[in-house]
Parts: structure tokens; C-alpha cells; sequence
């Protein structure tokens, strides 16, 4: 798969792990004020200030709010894209681990990284066309791993699915919407929350006398 499409990126090893976002000051500063505000309720000089620079400083790094978004969004899938790659080569040629894995690796970035896939899913309306396509092509290409585990299942006879495409974007949606209620502190260990929606995911896919 070509590296263009990883701006940035280096696949991490531990996959399952996560510590703070290594992110640039501008592009944390982005995040915390997209969440909060928008990103059409935050201006450049509100980023300058939250970054600690002058509006003539930061322009001379970005060129533009729209530039920061875009180069925020591409961070953040490029880390979901190395991190779901790490998660099916660690599960190798077994078609129901790798459904397995992309998908809990799909759980786990929507619970570590919560600011940035609801910047990701709020603000993608807020790209200018070009930007937009570009980070379509990226979670199309997420999509497509989650898709082809299911397809590949499906070859050998595991899952039973005739809807494979469909099912993969409801498995999407499944995880984002985890990134809407989820808390480290809350009810739920983390373990337990990717093993319940592992297990509505697989739900999607088995055949009804196996549910």
C-alpha cells in the first residue's frame, strides 16, 4: 500500500496502545478549540493565543485555519491507518483475526483519540474540496479494511454476510459512536467495552443460527 497515503506516519508496534496525541502546539491547540468552539466559531487569532504566538507566526508555519484542519485530520488518519495495518499484520493470514483486529483497533482509536474523530466527523463538512477528497480517500481506505476482512471471511466459508460493504460502515458507525459515550472513568473497563462491540459487530456477520 503506498506510503503517500500516511502523511507523516510510523506504524506503531503496540497497536493496543496509547499515550497523549503527539501532536504540534498549533494543531493541539486546533483540537481542544474545534471541540470546544467549532471550527467556524475559532479564528486564527484565537489559535495564535491558545498556541502561545503572534498571528504573523503562526501564518508563518500555516498558511491558513483550513491548512491546520486539514493537516489535523490527515494526522489523525494517518495514525488509525498505520495503527489498523499494525493490527492485520499482526494477525496474519487468519481471516476471522483479522476482523477481529481491525475492528478492535477500530474501537480503541475511537476511545483514546475521542477529540479527534469528533473533529474528524463534525468538521469534514468544514473541508474546501480538494482537502475533503483527500481525507474521503483516507477513511475510504480504513473502510476498505474493514470491508475486505469481512469479504475474506466470507470466502472461507466463516461469516455469512451478503451485504459486506454495508456491514463494514455500520461497524464505522458502531465505533464512532463509542467515541460519543465513552469515558475512561465511566461503568465499562476498555476490555470489556471492545469485547461487547466486538461482539455486536460479529453479530452483523455470523450466520443466524449462529447468533
Amino acid at each position: 500500500m503506498s506510503q503517500s497515503s500516511e502523511p507523516g506516519a510510523v506504524a506503531p508496534v503496540a497497536w493496543r496502545e496509547y499515550d497523549a496525541p503527539a501532536l504540534p502546539r498549533v494543531l493541539q491547540a486546533a483540537l481542544a478549540a474545534f471541540v470546544e468552539h467549532g471550527y467556524h466559531g475559532t479564528s486564527v487569532r484565537d489559535l495564535a493565543r491558545a498556541s502561545g504566538l503572534s498571528v504573523p507566526g503562526l501564518y508563518h508555519h500555516h498558511p491558513s485555519k483550513q491548512a491546520i484542519l486539514v493537516e489535523l485530520m490527515e494526522a489523525t488518519m494517518a495514525e488509525l491507518l498505520a495503527r489498523s495495518r499494525a493490527a492485520l499484520a499482526e494477525a496474519g493470514d487468519d481471516p476471522e483475526a483479522r476482523f477481529d483486529l481491525v475492528v478492535e483497533s477500530l474501537l480503541r482509536f475511537h476511545m483514546a483519540r475521542r477529540a479527534q474523530a469528533f473533529v474528524g466527523s463534525s468538521e469534514l463538512r468544514s473541508l474546501e474540496p480538494d482537502a475533503r477528497a483527500r481525507i474521503v480517500a483516507l477513511r475510504d481506505e480504513q473502510q476498505a479494511m474493514v470491508r475486505e476482512a469481512i469479504e475474506t471471511c466470507v470466502a472461507a466459508g466463516r461469516f455469512a454476510t451478503p451485504h459486506a460493504g454495508d456491514v463494514a460502515r455500520a461497524i464505522s458507525t458502531l465505533a464512532i459512536g463509542v467515541a460519543g459515550w465513552y469515558r475512561e472513568d465511566g461503568p465499562q473497563a476498555a476490555d470489556e467495552v471492545v469485547r461487547r462491540q466486538l461482539g455486536l459487530a460479529r453479530a452483523m456477520v455470523l450466520p443466524a443460527s449462529d447468533r
